[in-house]
């Protein structure tokens, strides 16, 4: 077993790193071998609607020459992904959309629709720094399209939200407060480990 996981967010140990990470071991803890990617720190782009991937009816690759294209490629191979992503301005990050850009088109056959033959579980993670019922309301509906494509993977899908905004607020915080938010954070770790090591095995 095989899994990649992948932090989307620009920053390496804040909270969306820490929550990648726990489901990253919680893979590991049910015997996969995992593989551990800053998107940040690749050299990478959008689509760039090359067309190469089209002109095979039969593979699914990503024929632009950057640091994602082997990433994508690795995904393919995995038996699962994990990605965590934080949400800036109601949409994932732009390296999130740059991935998934990618990872779809070349996937997808002008003839034949799906050519991957795969089978990837997913998880997806979001990150977000207010209150949870304004991100169902106002912001999850606008990027339901964008979660559907992950269905393409052929896989169990899980999508998962988990709210930033106590662990942000800190210096307003009393003691008390901050013990409930220390807690909630530790259950979140826990969640996400425990998503991470179903969607492993």
């Amino acid at each position: 077993m095989r899994t990649v996981v992948i932090n989307a967010g620009p920053k390496r140990k804040d909270v969306n790193a820490q929550l990648i990470k726990s489901a990253g071991e919680g893979a590991r803890s049910a015997g996969s071998e995992v593989e551990y990617i800053d998107l940040y720190r690749l050299d990478l782009s959008g689509c760039r609607v090359c067309l190469i991937c089209k002109n095979d009816e039969e593979t699914c690759k990503c024929f632009w020459r950057d640091e994602l294209s082997e990433v994508i490629e690795r995904i393919f191979a995995s038996d699962a992904l994990l990605i965590a992503a934080p949400i800036f301005f109601s949409q994932p990050t732009s390296h999130y959309m740059a991935l998934l850009e990618r990872l779809i088109y070349c996937m997808v056959s002008y003839r034949t629709g799906n050519k991957f033959k795969g089978k990837v579980n997913v998880g997806l993670f979001y990150t977000i720094n207010y209150p949870m019922d304004y991100f169902e309301k106002s912001v999850r509906p606008h990027i339901k399209q964008s979660e559907d494509l992950l269905g393409m993977l052929n896989g169990n899908v899980v999508i998962e939200t988990f709210s930033n905004i106590s662990r942000n607020m800190k210096s307003q915080s009393s003691d008390d407060e901050l013990k409930l938010k220390e807690e909630q954070f530790s259950k979140d770790l826990d969640k996400a480990f425990e998503i991470g090591a179903s969607l492993a095995r």
